[in-house]
């Protein structure tokens, strides 16, 4: 039996890993650009790497087989997080500190940042699939009725609405409610549009979608709130108790690494519904 070829390891693999390994020897060193400006430099370059890992691995990869998709998922990524920045306004659950003061180098600073979010998550879940995680899984096919799709609509829509409406002091706890919400929400519109959907997914009875998604969110995670704890510009928490009992993963609260698994799926039911609504299924 002839055994499976891989593809070869793309070039600018080797570039991240090396702009990974330069960042967290600058940070040691306290070097002060890459320590100001470390967030965006260290998952650039993880990026990079995931992505060719991912082509080693699966044979295709975002950047190497998608590029239009590739170019445009940092603006949506940048446009997406926008929008939880704006429920941090009224619920506020985090702030940042160290950024550039001049605001051009702020706003770029903010920019680059947020434009590694999505494709980190993404690139993520393609690694763990090429590794072979999840593969057997399967349940058996359930089709979503039309009262569980629109009840997950509904729900969605209360859990994004509500928060943001309620007594100032109330509001700190009720993140998580936003993080479920875009994926209630979304899901069945992205289904009902023939989006990408892991609804669609798991009543076909293959949740493995769904499960990369989450285990992606949950690795990438742990390496925001490690890579977090070290950069001199970051963000802080201001998790109210007792969701803040004083036990942290570095800086974030026990319980709010909870939220990272969920927040991934979140991202992927935004990204199709931006991609379905910019003409992505004929453009890009």
């Amino acid at each position: 039996m002839q055994s499976r070829t891989r593809a070869p390891f793309p070039w600018y693999g080797w570039l991240g890993a090396l702009v990974v390994v330069g960042a967290e020897i600058g940070l040691i060193l306290r070097q002060p650009f890459i320590s100001r400006w470390f967030t965006p430099i260290v998952w650039t370059g993880y990026i990079l790497f995931a992505d060719a890992l991912a082509f080693r691995l699966r044979g295709r990869s975002l950047i190497r087989s998608e590029p239009r998709q590739a170019l445009m998922l940092p603006w949506i990524s940048v446009g997406c997080w926008l929008v939880f920045e704006v429920y941090n306004m009224s619920l506020m659950n985090w702030y940042y500190v160290g950024v550039p003061e001049n605001p051009w180098l702020r706003n770029l600073a903010y920019l680059w940042s947020f434009a590694t979010i999505f494709p980190g998550i993404f690139e993520t879940a393609d690694v763990l699939e090429g590794l072979g995680l999840f593969r057997r899984v399967r349940v058996r096919p359930r089709p979503l009725t039309p009262l569980s799709s629109a009840l997950s609509f509904l729900l969605g829509a209360a859990f994004l609405t509500i928060p943001p409406l309620l007594p100032e002091g109330a509001r700190p706890y009720l993140f998580a409610f936003v993080w479920l919400g875009f994926i209630l929400f979304l899901e069945p519109i992205n289904r009902a549009l023939g989006a990408p959907s892991c609804y669609r997914e798991w009543e076909e009875g293959n949740p493995r979608p769904a499960l990369l998604l989450l285990a992606a969110g949950g690795v990438c995670g742990l390496l925001w709130e490690f890579w977090n704890y070290w950069a001199t510009a970051g963000w802080r928490y201001t998790i109210p108790w007792p969701l803040d009992f004083g036990v942290y993963y570095f800086r974030m609260p026990v319980l709010g690494m909870l939220g990272f698994p969920p927040f991934a799926m979140e991202c992927y039911a935004m990204y199709h519904f931006a991609r379905r609504m910019l003409g992505g299924g004929k453009f890009w």
